[in-house]
């Protein structure tokens, strides 16, 4: 079979080792996920729960030599990437990542028009003069005001908001197929956070680029995101189009996540939070990795770990009781 052409970027069965003082913890145990042109999936859960390492496996970039794709396959528009040399080549014009701090992702002595223009430079060999124009038109395009003036200030002469649109502007210089928002809006006041995953979305559908958003924002997620994975301890526990997960979640911990979420139309004393601590990778329990925090769960869910199985042809969970709600 041939490979589907809308699907951009593909990873199976997806496991990520790292090595610790502590021994061999595996961070991220059989995830799979596939980003098609001009839409967004979501990864979401608490921290810890594997999702941006699982962003940092799909892009090479995890920190060696402690960090290694331990099983698993990822795949560029067909292609498999295994060797560091096949991940750098698709790094920037095929997969590029912003990254949640800009201030500590951009370089505080170098103006944000020459960090702009390096990969223009060193990768399409522009000169310094058509890198710097080019920068200006990467501003302007993430909607950076008087954007001619300000290629030359600095990253720490800007706001925060501003800071991370330059971060978009030069994730974007290469024209990537798929871009990586690790927690876009982290620090970011709600209009502007607004803001920028409005812009996000203007440039995925400019560009019909996949993107993949990783957030514990789920708020976010239901009015950016078409398709959401849910993990937990380092697994997938739910899977499917937001428009279906959201309403019926087939998971007692997506539900927990949703019933957290504050709305403007119900008088709420206290929101309800999920109770316990998400468990310790170094000694997971035998059965379900959630069953300590389950309102559900039940005797054989501590002994018995549910597989993460479809439930039809969109969604698929990883619960005992998932098919319960859940149309065929």
């Amino acid at each position: 079979m041939s490979p589907d052409p809308e699907v951009v970027l593909e990873a199976t069965d997806l496991q990520i080792e790292f090595t610790t003082r502590a021994g061999v913890v595996r961070a991220v145990d059989g995830v799979s996920f596939s980003v098609r042109r001009g839409r967004t999936l979501a990864i979401v859960g608490e921290s810890g729960s594997g999702k941006s390492t699982t962003a940092l496996g799909i892009t090479g970039l995890l920190p060696r030599p402690a960090g290694r794709i331990a099983g698993g396959s990822v795949r560029f528009e067909g292609r498999e990437l295994v060797t560091e040399d096949q991940f750098r080549a698709v790094r920037g014009d095929g997969v590029a990542m912003i990254f949640q701090d800009p201030m500590s992702s951009l370089n505080p002595v170098m103006t944000v028009g020459k960090q702009i223009g390096e990969a223009l430079r060193r990768r399409r060999g522009f000169s310094a003069k058509a890198a710097r124009a080019r920068a200006i038109e990467l501003m302007e395009q993430v909607r950076i005001p008087a954007a001619a003036q300000r290629v030359d200030a600095y990253p720490h002469q800007f706001s925060g908001g501003m800071r991370q649109r330059v971060m978009i502007a030069l994730a974007l210089a290469l024209e990537p197929k798929v871009l990586i928002a690790d927690e876009p809006t982290t620090a970011l006041d709600v209009t502007v956070q607004a803001e920028i995953m409005a812009l996000l979305a203007d440039l995925r559908d400019e560009r019909q680029m996949g993107i993949v958003l990783i957030t514990h924002d789920l708020g976010v997620v239901a009015e950016s995101a078409h398709e959401v994975l849910v993990m937990y301890g380092g697994k997938p526990v739910e899977e499917g189009p937001v428009t279906e997960v959201f309403p019926a979640p087939a998971h007692p911990y997506t539900t927990g996540l949703l019933a957290s979420i504050p709305r403007i139309d119900e008088l709420q004393h206290r929101l309800p939070a999920i109770p316990g601590q998400p468990p310790d990778l170094r000694r997971l329990p035998e059965g379900c990795a959630f069953s300590a925090r389950c309102p559900m769960v039940q005797e054989f869910c501590r002994t018995s770990r549910p597989a993460f199985l479809p439930l039809n042809a969109r969604r698929s969970a990883a619960c005992h009781f998932a098919h319960e709600g859940v149309p065929a």
